[in-house]
């Protein structure tokens, strides 16, 4: 399972864009399409991504100049995909802008692997930069956060988190004591401020509680303060 991230995939090949998608989605993202460059940054303008995977040769706009313009206006990661195995190929993606490059035909598990990584040092990078501490390891009670493993522990116990919810936690222990509104948790998480719409963190704080036995009728480690955002609370863990 991941963590409710979106990505979109630019692909004119319909049978591989039909793959890619089934494929992700069974691994738990959600997956928007576009077969062509030129209509890609209306839909950013409308539809909020985490990840973007794409194709090298697209009808309407090349998938070389789309990653400029994209670069432009937003820093999430960028898999761009192509046939053409050439290391010039390659250099010219990274240098305008790829995270990462993908030769085609792409392997499941590599693809998958390439996405999570991608997203996962995405994610530990903004929070880090909006992070109070520069602390490696936080414990409260029987609770011990470790950030460079990405390692929670309770109780002596481990407990498996996706990176989206390891850093969602480390944000929020970062700032204990502290009511962070969800524009913060946006804005740190996300690069940008909540659209009073959006409702995921409010998922992820569910399923936290859920994995650290956090009653979710009378929490006592992460609360939500209604109206205004998430408390973390430092003596919570006992």
């Amino acid at each position: 399972m991941t963590d409710l991230s979106t990505i979109l995939l630019v692909e004119d090949d319909v049978s591989l864009a039909d793959w890619v998608k089934t494929y992700l989605q069974q691994k738990g993202y959600q997956v928007l399409h576009h077969c062509r460059g030129d209509t890609v940054l209306d839909a950013m303008a409308q539809q909020h991504v985490d990840l973007i995977l794409l194709d090298l040769m697209l009808p309407g706009l090349n998938g070389l100049a789309l990653c400029k313009q994209i670069r432009q206006q937003y820093q999430l990661p960028i898999l761009m995909l192509t046939a053409q195995g050439e290391e010039s190929d390659e250099v010219i993606g990274l240098q305008t802008g790829a995270t990462d490059y993908l030769v085609k035909p792409v392997r499941p598990r590599v693809l998958h692997a390439r996405i999570e990584a991608a997203l996962r040092s995405c994610l530990a990078s903004n929070t880090s930069e909006k992070s109070a501490t520069n602390t490696e390891t936080l414990q409260f009670g029987q609770l011990h956060i470790c950030a460079s493993a990405q390692r929670v522990l309770l109780r002596g116990a481990e407990i498996n988190l996706t990176s989206t919810e390891f850093c969602l936690l480390w944000y929020l222990a970062c700032h204990a004591g502290e009511i962070c509104s969800r524009d913060q948790v946006f804005l740190a998480m996300k690069g940008r401020e909540h659209d009073g719409l959006d409702r995921r963190f409010d998922v992820m704080v569910s399923i936290l509680r859920k994995k650290l036995a956090d009653d979710a009728s009378n929490p006592k480690g992460i609360k939500t303060v209604w109206g205004k955002g998430y408390l973390f609370v430092a003596d919570g863990w006992r």
